[in-house]
């Protein structure tokens, strides 16, 4: 999620891909457990030995996933399985390796009347519009940028790219389940929206669930996902309170079925091995008066990471990991 360095957006700070210089440490568990398997639950204990531990039981993070039966209603995919987040590139060309057949889902119509937004990070158009996107929105506590290019492998897939076609067939599948599905933006403007503007499509849709897709853009040797959970914040236009709560639940239940589809680790930079994040510095979380949640599906700039990110039958497999939680979260 992070952006090219130089003048055309801000700069990339402390290894994570959207600029924010404050982290806060993962925050205990409370509340009810979800309905994870053991491995997922014990995929978002603190603490970097317990993480380590659950790589290893997944395999290493090869992306063998699906390890353990899914739980009941799960989504499932049709489409065969395999297996890094943001700096200075400018969107490349999507690879060949992607996969097109269509998902099915069981439990059809068991999230009608449910609203699910999806915020692919970026727009693969903000390269040329780098003065509007770089324009200052209030978030709340302070004044950022309206939104950053994001980031792209070495070999110039880029973040924009990847998070368009993991919102897409998220879509297809949560529309099977009955879901209404609204995106920020599909490629079909000419820059941003901005991050505050994102927040309140999530707001004005009364949603239930949203969703920020983005991937990270950290150095190499620095591998695997984490779930950015809001902060609490009140001050200006931001007033988080009501919403830490069930969005912490709704990430908890994401990283817990991304992990379990998927077969990736959570992030061995941040998180304490938990693959969960607590920001106060991201306008799209400030803004929101909805469950929302960030993830960073793993770090482009890694070549393991980038593997998995740039093929298409993994990023089937991380549509269905983030729908699955979604779909545990409105289930209650």
């Amino acid at each position: 999620m992070a952006s090219p360095r130089g003048p055309r957006s801000a700069r990339k700070v402390s290894g994570v891909s959207y600029v924010g210089p404050d982290f806060d440490p993962p925050q205990p568990r409370r509340g009810r457990r979800s309905r994870a398997l053991t491995v997922a639950a014990a995929a978002l204990v603190p603490g970097a030995l317990l993480g380590w531990v659950v790589y290893e039981a997944v395999g290493g993070g090869t992306g063998s996933g699906n390890a353990a039966a899914r739980p009941s209603g799960a989504l499932s995919s049709t489409e065969p399985t395999d297996g890094t987040t943001s700096d200075d590139k400018p969107p490349g060309p999507t690879p060949t390796t992607d996969s097109t057949s269509a998902p099915a889902a069981s439990g059809s119509g068991s999230l009608k009347g449910k609203v699910v937004v999806i915020d692919p990070g970026h727009n693969p158009n903000n390269f040329r519009h780098t003065s509007e996107i770089n324009r200052k929105v209030n978030i709340g506590t302070n004044w950022k940028e309206c939104d950053t290019t994001g980031t792209s492998t070495n070999d110039g897939y880029a973040e924009a790219e990847f998070t368009l076609d993991v919102a897409h067939r998220m879509r297809t599948l949560l529309e099977k389940q009955g879901a209404t599905v609204k995106f920020t933006q599909d490629g079909d403007r000419p820059w941003g929206p901005c991050v505050d503007e994102r927040a309140e499509i999530g707001n004005k849709a009364h949603a239930d669930a949203v969703v920020s897709l983005h991937a990270d853009g950290a150095g190499a040797g620095q591998r695997g996902f984490h779930v950015i959970l809001p902060g609490k914040v009140n001050a200006g236009a931001a007033n988080t309170g009501p919403i830490v709560a069930p969005s912490r639940n709704l990430g908890e239940r994401i990283a817990g079925s991304f992990l379990r589809v998927t077969g990736s680790a959570p992030s061995n930079y941040l998180g304490n091995g938990t693959g969960l994040v607590t920001r106060k510095d991201l306008g799209g979380l400030n803004l929101s008066t909805v469950p929302k949640v960030f993830i960073e599906c793993g770090n482009m700039r890694d070549s393991k990471d980038a593997a998995q990110l740039t093929n298409g039958a993994w990023r089937q497999k991380a549509a269905q990991g983030i729908s699955e939680g979604i779909v545990d979260f409105l289930r209650g």
